[in-house]
């Protein structure tokens, strides 16, 4: 019987782990005291899905030693839905590509947190969809526990998403965030008011928000904007804007044409 193609996800993410194992046996090579490390978080795992399970099983399961059964549920949604490891690629990518203090492609699998959190998410947003709420509210908790970010398993997030330093980012239980979104720590997409139902903020696709800004209630923030640091939004942002200020006020000059790709955050008015 002739091999037949291997799906292009299948493909896609044995070429990232191959680069993810390449980086890992170069540390085994020049830093022989972190070989045992790099095997057990790396190169002992036949992909990419396994190692992640085993990562976030590692990283979680510490606080109360329940690293096997959270392998277990993260391997679960990844056999089910192969849109989460593609997912994680993007997100991954997004960092390699964005993040000048990013030199491998073993450094956001294995050190930063932001991508840790969010394959967190992945796993609790999946569990979530499936009625296993309390699971992903614990996967929730462990998360802001341990990578000290906070996401609701409800939030509905795409993918090629930055969270660069990712300390303190807090995204609501009814938070929508587009695809190659990039945002700093401190960020907060919270509620206004202690309504129930919709009340979060919907991010657009390629937007930039900068450290410390808090974007507040059931508003609308446009593809490819930018919000500067430290800045209070409580209304709509059109697209390809730029607003900043407590409350945020549009600025009235140039915008990137792709701000979360190209992070900058300077303002010309």
């Amino acid at each position: 019987m002739p091999n037949k193609t291997k799906p292009p996800e299948v493909a896609q993410e044995k070429v990232f782990w191959d680069l993810v194992k390449r980086d890992a046996l170069t540390v085994s090579n020049k830093e022989p005291e972190l070989r045992d490390v790099m095997k057990s978080m790396v190169l002992k795992h036949a992909t990419l899905a396994e190692g992640l399970a085993y990562f976030l099983g590692q990283r979680l399961g510490l606080l109360d030693q329940n690293a096997s059964m959270i392998r277990k549920m993260c391997l679960k949604a990844f056999a089910a839905d192969a849109m989460i490891i593609l997912h994680a690629i993007k997100d991954m990518r997004a960092s390699y590509e964005r993040d000048p203090a990013c030199r491998s492609w073993l450094q956001p699998f294995l050190f930063f947190k932001g991508v840790a959190a969010l394959q967190t998410y992945r796993v609790a947003h999946w569990h979530w969809k499936h009625g296993h709420h309390t699971f992903a509210l614990y996967m929730q908790s462990l998360c802001s526990q341990v990578f000290q970010v906070d996401i609701h398993p409800a939030a509905r997030l795409g993918a090629g998403i930055l969270l660069d330093h990712a300390h303190s980012v807090v995204i609501g239980e009814t938070s929508v965030v587009g695809n190659d979104v990039s945002m700093l720590h401190s960020v907060t997409l919270g509620g206004n008011g202690k309504d129930r139902g919709d009340r979060h903020p919907k991010i657009g696709n390629g937007v930039l928000i900068s450290a410390g800004a808090k974007i507040l209630g059931n508003i609308k923030i446009g593809d490819n904007a930018r919000v500067a640091a430290s800045s209070v939004v409580l209304k709509d942002v059109p697209a390809h804007a730029t607003v900043a200020g407590v409350p945020a006020k549009l600025i009235h000059g140039p915008s990137p044409d792709h701000p979360a790709q190209e992070m900058d955050h300077t303002i010309k008015v």
